[in-house]
């Protein structure tokens, strides 16, 4: 028998585990975007981008449904840009 070594997590990967817990939503496209971002660009991000994220998650799924989808134009400059940013990340 072996002893798992367990590594403690860090702060980070607690946010980052609770920053994928409200990413949770009733819509699976939406949750599939959300990871995308987390993928992609999260470690990267700078503290302003992870702000506007954030500030994304916030809003109603029937709105973000509609600017994700190009049906309606966001009013915000700063989320549609980040909208832009994630539907153009790879899957």
């Amino acid at each position: 028998m072996t002893d798992a070594v367990s590594v403690p997590e860090t702060d980070s990967d607690i946010q980052l585990r609770r920053i994928r817990w409200r990413c949770r939503r009733g819509m699976r496209e939406l949750d599939q975007l959300f990871e995308r971002f987390l993928k992609h660009r999260w470690e990267q991000a700078s503290d302003a981008e992870r702000g506007v994220f954030l500030r994304m998650l916030d809003c109603e799924d029937d709105k973000l449904w509609r600017w994700f989808m190009g049906y309606e134009d966001c009013p915000d400059a700063e989320l549609a840009g980040l909208i832009a940013g994630i539907r153009a990340l790879p899957s």
